[in-house]
């Protein structure tokens, strides 16, 4: 608030410079009571210093004092003194400082009825006059902003322009009264919207701070005021060197305010509010932490019953929303939704600023509907933005925005209800929003695009030509109106391309659709800082429409959308926002469309890297926050390898902080020869070497067609048509599988966590065998069988091979339809997962083997294991008990597991374990008396870690539903550093955990040299053939899979 007066305001009251004793008080009240002649005069100069301790440390009782002796030194004199005017003013200081502490008007009404009446007693002439003036004008200025009413304002503007004309220009007050000035007409200004009052303000604004010397204490208000002018410049016009310079005047201002001001929390928020205009204007995150940051600070200097609280409450939900609006996280909004809801049950009923914070909360419920689409959010938001509308005068500026806003709250509720009446009123309050801002506001395009969408609804509920017309016409001049560089430009040019889609798709007139086209490119053309999910859709919409009418833009349309992945999946969201961000985009379903529409296009180098971009994006995430940072200078490695650490961790205060100095890191780091693609998305030279040790076979499920593309560490990948597979029935073979292994009652839900006991076999019906074998032969005669003679083509007949499934191929059990003798076969993730381990290098030393075994979890809960003692058995007599540890029973706690994974670099794990649908990093392996979850195994520092056995229930199943998402429990072993993986893709038979394991181990170990993680595949493949060979059934064999190299 730069209303207000201040103890620097009225310096010339102060006789006392000193502070007050107790024993000066006393003598005080003896003066009085003896009829002292001046204890009017010395009690008024007694009152001001108690304002002036106030004014420097925000102590109320200080200002009670203030207000009780002021309240005496009035009562002592005599009408007609001549000090009576000023014991006056005095006394309105103090009633009006308490009402802006507390808020309470009759303190307000008291002090200017003070104020008036001192200034009716002062007569023309009077060296005090100009400063009563602006007494009373500040006064009738801080009754505006309370009520509302304009004559308030008027008679603050006349009381200020009288002052300005009565002061000499080289008087020291001069500044003082042009600053008041400047403040009132600018708050004319934004109620009537006449930029002659703005560029008088700004004019006055600048007199006063040129006029005030360079330690004088009212400088830093007199900047504060300036930079307010200089901002609402910038809402109006847009012109970005106001803006520049509303955040170099908050800033000083700021600089020149000791951290024990009681003015600091404002000129904070002040500030918070210009680097909010500029992270909306240009999209630099950090301006947005900024504005965070001192929007947080101001409301913590602030007390909680101070009447400038729920300002500082607003401001602060105004940034929280801002940074939901960009990053997704559903918890800013809510925690924006709880400060502004705060904000507005401690703003008073007749409060001029109450519309305005309604408002706020409406748009903000609006968000949330359109997030979680609970209905009660939309009838909150329009409930609210009735209340703001009857509070605001028919002339008010803010009206606009208000308009706009209930236009948009109507427009969803018609998306809910269908009814028309709905539209109607949308387009109604969006008519009126354009029509009262003027042509020139920054604003005005913003309102002419929202009148085009509404439009545009109208026209595809009532196929009107006039509304198609009336929208496109709308949607151009807001492109029009929008500045080059503006933030929103692009997703106007993307409306706009919508629009001309509408009206070729009615008319079919070629040029409609090369406008479509013209305005995509455009679009995509300008940097996207600003609703990122908004311009993925707009890039896939491209892509869809390049399709049919002009192929050759496919491709482009479709590397446009991936490279706004960095900004959708932003690493500095925690994970759970991160798979919802998946979920809202159709992530999965675009990513094979493009992999598809690479495929087409014979560009199989492009459709591998888009694929990787794809795959396990949690693991990709992972990859990002553990660099390989050994080739980077020195002290920018130890940076990055202290910010990647934290946001792994999870450990910081501020993630969002962190992820954006980590973002300006890697832009330095990029900046250097040979770093320009330092942990970016690679490109096919460098992705092919995944398959240096054997073929890594890509599978992409589409709609059109399902391809292979595979890759053989050749410049060269091939793909594969498998005409016989479509999505109908890849998930039929998916529902066979789930029905067969229901009447093997074997659990496969992710939700289970129970590895089976006992034998399974007189459970087993023929006819689940027959439909399980039936499935197998399904998938080698569609899917594996074509590949296999591929490769027989390209000479590639035996060896190691990597299966990479993406879609609705995860978890069809590929490696169990071939023959068990032509190839060793793994899974792999990502093919940065096999990039990363094979670049690895191992000790020389020999492998200790930490082998966890949970019998039973001692919680009640799960079925006990009584196969898990066997099984660890058979390990130590075939490795040595000198090279095994092992923790059994009760001994395997939680603390006793994470200090095996953090010791040896071979674990064994047979326990019960599961998987989480929605969040992958909560899955979990049971323990006695507690469970470990992937996301606290993902932040051990695991340095020595080789090789993982997962003799657990289901570990290596992913996630069709939610994503190319093969971040099961043993992805997320090999993501947290696990070169190599055997796990299960469904609940495994207790007694086969010991047979699996002795063959494994006995081969992995039988050479007498160093155990190698790679071997294990080659280990699983024997072991799993003599489990077949003594009669295991289908469900029992089938489910052992290998992963990593």
């Amino acid at each position: 608030m730069r209303r207000g007066r201040t103890r620097r305001q009225f310096s010339a009251f102060f006789a006392n410079p000193n502070s007050p004793t107790q024993d000066e008080l006393q003598r005080v009240v003896a003066q009085r009571q003896k009829g002292h002649p001046n204890l009017g005069r010395h009690l008024h100069n007694v009152g001001l210093t108690f304002m002036d301790r106030y004014f420097m440390t925000g102590d109320l009782s200080n200002l009670e004092a203030a207000l009780q002796i002021s309240q005496a030194a009035v009562s002592l004199m005599p009408q007609g003194h001549s000090d009576l005017p000023e014991c006056l003013s005095g006394l309105s200081l103090a009633l009006s400082n308490r009402y802006r502490r507390l808020g309470n008007l009759e303190d307000l009404e008291a002090a200017l009825q003070n104020d008036q009446l001192a200034v009716n007693l002062t007569p023309i002439g009077d060296l005090n006059l100009p400063e009563r003036l602006t007494s009373l004008a500040s006064t009738f200025g801080q009754r505006y902003e309370r009520l509302g009413e304009l004559d308030d304002l008027e008679a603050a503007l006349k009381n200020d322009q009288m002052a300005v004309n009565l002061t000499p220009r080289a008087d020291p007050q001069f500044p003082n009264h042009l600053q008041s000035l400047a403040v009132s007409l600018e708050e004319r200004f934004i109620r009537l919207g006449d930029l002659t009052d703005l560029e008088a303000a700004l004019k006055h604004a600048q007199t006063a701070v040129e006029l005030t010397p360079k330690n004088h204490s009212e400088l830093g208000l007199r900047l504060q005021s300036l930079a307010g002018i200089f901002a609402e410049r910038y809402k109006r016009l847009g012109d970005i060197k106001d803006l520049d310079a509303a955040l170099e005047h908050d800033q000083a201002a700021v600089g020149l305010t000791a951290d024990d001001d009681p003015e600091l929390p404002g000129r904070l928020q002040a500030l918070a509010v210009s680097f909010g205009e500029r992270f909306e204007r240009l999209g630099d995150l950090n301006d947005l932490e900024a504005t965070l940051q001192h929007d947080r600070k101001a409301v913590s200097l602030t007390p909680t019953d101070h009447a400038e609280f729920p300002l500082r409450l607003q401001g602060l939900a105004m940034s929280l929303h801002s940074r939901y609006h960009r990053l997704g996280d559903l918890d800013d909004l809510n925690a924006a939704l709880e400060s502004i809801q705060a904000s507005i049950h401690l703003t008073p009923k007749d409060h001029s600023q109450l519309p305005g914070r309604l408002q706020a909360v409406a748009m903000f419920f609006r968000h949330r509907y359109n997030r979680q689409r609970d209905l009660r959010d939309i009838e909150d938001s329009l409930t609210n933005l009735e209340a703001a509308i009857s509070l605001v005068a028919i002339n008010h500026t803010d009206l606009p925005q208000l308009l706009e806003e209930f236009s948009l709250s109507y427009l969803e509720r018609y998306h809910i209800s269908g009814d028309l009446q709905d539209l109607h009123t949308a387009l109604e309050n969006d008519q009126k929003a354009v029509q009262l801002t003027p042509k020139d506001h920054p604003d005005y395009a913003r309102r002419l695009q929202s009148l085009a969408a509404t439009y545009i609804e109208q026209y595809r509920k009532l196929r009107d030509l006039q509304d198609l017309e009336s929208g496109l016409q709308n949607s151009k001049a807001a492109v029009g109106s929008t500045p080059e560089g503006h933030p929103e430009l692009p997703r106007r040019l993307q409306n706009l391309a919508a629009c001309f889609q509408d009206r070729y798709d009615r008319l079919q007139d070629s040029d409609d659709l090369a406008a479509v086209f013209t305005n995509y490119n455009l679009s995509f053309k300008n940097p996207i800082v600003s609703k990122p999910v908004s311009s993925w859709e707009a890039a896939l919409a491209w892509a869809s429409l390049a399709k049919t009418y002009k192929p050759a833009e496919v491709l482009t349309a479709y590397l446009n959308a991936f490279k706004l992945l960095p900004e959708i999946l932003w690493i500095g969201n925690p994970v759970n926002v991160h798979h919802d961000a998946m979920r809202r985009i159709n992530f999965m379903q675009a990513t094979s469309d493009a992999v598809a529409a690479c495929i087409d296009h014979a560009n199989l180098h492009l459709a591998v890297e888009i694929l990787e971009q794809g795959l396990a994006t949690t693991f990709q995430r992972l990859i990002q926050l553990k660099p390989n940072i050994k080739t980077l200078v020195q002290a920018e490695a130890d940076k990055l390898q202290h910010i990647s650490t934290q946001l792994y961790l999870g450990n910081s205060p501020n993630p969002k902080g962190l992820a954006i100095e980590r973002t300006q890191l890697l832009a330095k780091i990029r900046s250097h020869p040979g770093f320009e693609n330092f942990l970016l998305p690679k490109y096919y030279k460098d992705l092919c070497h995944a398959a240096k040790n054997g073929p890594v076979i890509i599978l992409n499920s589409h709609k059109d067609h399902c391809h292979v593309i595979v890759l053989l560490n050749t410049d060269t990948p091939f793909g594969i048509s498998l005409p016989g597979v479509t999505l109908e029935g890849l998930k039929h073979q998916r529902a066979i599988l789930k029905d067969v292994l229901r009447q093997c009652h074997v659990r496969m839900k992710r939700s289970d966590s129970s590895r089976l006991h006992g034998t399974q076999e007189s459970l087993v019906s023929k006819p689940a065998q027959d439909a399980f074998e039936d499935m197998l032969t399904w998938v080698w005669d569609n899917i594996v069988g074509h590949i296999y003679t591929a490769l027989e083509l390209h000479e590639v007949v035996s060896g190691h091979l990597w299966w990479c499934p993406t879609g609705l191929f995860t978890g069809l059990p590929l490696h169990a339809a071939a023959p068990s003798d032509q190839f060793v076969q793994s899974y792999t993730a990502t093919l940065e997962a096999l990039l990363k381990a094979n670049a690895r290098t191992l000790p020389v030393s020999a492998p200790t083997i930490g082998v966890v075994g949970v019998t039973h979890s001692g919680s009640g809960g799960e079925s006990a294991l009584p196969g898990v003692k066997k099984e660890i058995a058979k390990i130590v007599s075939v490795v040595g008990k000198d090279h095994v540890h092992s923790v059994v029973g009760h001994q395997a706690t939680v603390e006793a597991v994470k200090h095996e994974l953090q010791q040896c670099s071979w674990v064994h794990l047979a326990c019960h374990g599961k998987q989480d649908l929605y969040d992958p990093s909560k899955s979990y392996l049971q323990l006695y008396e507690g469970t470990l979850t992937l996301e606290t195994i993902l932040k051990m520092p695991l340095s020595n870690a080789e090789f993982v056995f997962l003799a657990a229930c289901q570990t290596a199943m992913g996630d069709a539903e939610l994503m190319n998402e093969s971040f099961h429990l043993g992805g997320g072993f090999i993501a947290a550093g696990f070169q190599g993986m055997i796990g299960t893709m469904w609940s495994m038979c207790d007694t086969d955990g010991p047979v699996i394991a002795e063959e494994v181990y006995a081969h992995i170990f039988s050479s007498g040299k160093r155990a190698q993680p790679r071997d294990a595949a080659k280990a699983l493949q024997l072991a799993v053939r003599k489990l077949r060979d003594n009669g295991a059934t289908y469900e029992r064999w089938v489910p052992f899979i290998h992963m990593g190299v």
